[in-house]
């Protein structure tokens, strides 16, 4: 992974081989000229649009149907832009067990991983995991 904080705007950009990419950003996607056009199969992976994901949440709640967000999914994406921030902070690569969720070439970067919880959530946190 590569961070930087000087490319186009915010968000995530893909880097694949032979110079695809593509870059996303809340509702805006470029894409290099070699992925322009290109058709998706039928066994592709299509998801469903959703401009909101609080509104597609509460009613996938009501409905009982998969959110096009779910939290496992969001939990996955924004922790790498968690670690690209603790890099950039410590200037530093680090690597990352996705089964431990623990970075695993530097204590002080795993201190930057959570922060402490205040009363009465700290309790209640600590509950929930101890339940797992």
């Amino acid at each position: 992974m590569i961070v930087s904080s000087n490319v186009d705007h915010n968000g995530v950009r893909f880097e694949g081989e032979d110079g695809c990419w593509a870059q996303v950003n809340r509702g805006t996607l470029k894409l290099s000229d070699k992925l322009k056009g290109v058709k998706l199969d039928d066994s592709d992976i299509r998801l469903y649009k959703s401009d909101n994901h609080y509104r597609n949440f509460i009613d996938c709640v009501i409905s009982g149907k998969e959110p096009i967000a779910p939290a496992e999914v969001g939990h996955r994406s924004i922790t790498i832009a968690h670690l690209g921030n603790i890099s950039m902070i410590l200037n530093k690569e680090l690597k990352w067990d996705p089964k431990t969720e623990r970075i695993i070439n530097d204590t002080l970067a795993n201190t930057m991983l959570d922060r402490p919880k205040r009363e009465p959530w700290d309790k209640i946190y600590k509950d929930l995991i101890a339940e797992l």
